[in-house]
């Protein structure tokens, strides 16, 4: 008897991949944009990495409450799909029976044997098989409203003390400079490590979100040049 073979499927990591690349990356985009454009309409270095600390907490802050009020939600979803599945089961088992056949069918299974497994599947936990094939509710993508917030939190955290740490090490005069060109970069090396995480092909997913990210510099740094000048 050969010994059961353990499958390593990157959709496991779909959850908090996705919470740690969107805080990594709006840290940096959101952070050094922000310095950006307040060192492009002030010459004290000190008020760009004041508002970049200050983009720091106020971000995590933000990520964590809106991840977790965002995946609560589809958690509270799920649950009400779920608390009604428990129900139906309870009251219409022969019905809900015939509707997991029905599924297994219409995904290219004969007729009588997915009669067979309907009601092997629901003889070892009906709850479970219905869950799975009638919902979609495999234990890898159910919402974890806390995984989410906490993981964007600390990931915004750490991609926001990049641009930080670049101004602080920054020549008071090249601070838009450094803190752009640098963000960048380590904006095309998180494109790269989510797109190795995720199993995708690493340019494009790198190419995007390195475009992107100018293109907040850029604004930001032309809004602040003007209003620098206007007042």
């Amino acid at each position: 008897m050969h010994p059961r073979h353990r499958e390593n499927h990157l959709i496991e990591r779909i959850g908090w991949l996705r919470a740690a690349v969107l805080g990594a990356n709006d840290g940096i985009i959101s952070t050094a944009s922000l310095m950006v454009g307040v060192a492009a309409a002030s010459s004290a270095a000190s008020e760009a990495l004041v508002a970049g600390v200050a983009g720091l907490v106020a971000g995590a802050m933000s990520m964590a409450a809106g991840e977790y009020v965002s995946v609560s939600s589809q958690a509270d979803t799920e649950q009400a799909d779920l608390a009604r599945e428990k129900k139906e089961l309870a009251e219409d088992p022969e019905g809900e029976l015939n509707e997991l056949a029905a599924i297994y069918e219409a995904r290219g299974v004969e007729k009588d044997l997915a009669r067979q497994v309907a009601v092997q599947m629901m003889a070892k936990d009906a709850f479970s098989a219905h869950a799975r094939d009638e919902l979609g509710l495999a234990e890898h993508v159910v919402a974890r409203p806390v995984q989410a917030a906490v993981t964007s939190a600390l990931t915004f955290s750490l991609g926001a003390a990049v641009p930080i740490v670049l101004g602080i090490l920054a020549p008071r005069a090249q601070t838009s400079w450094i803190v752009s060109g640098g963000s960048l970069l380590c904006l095309a090396a998180l494109g790269m490590i989510g797109a190795r995480f995720g199993g995708a092909e690493v340019l494009k997913p790198t190419a995007r979100v390195t475009f992107w990210g100018a293109i907040a510099m850029g604004a930001t740094a032309a809004i602040g040049g003007v209003i620098g000048h206007a007042v």
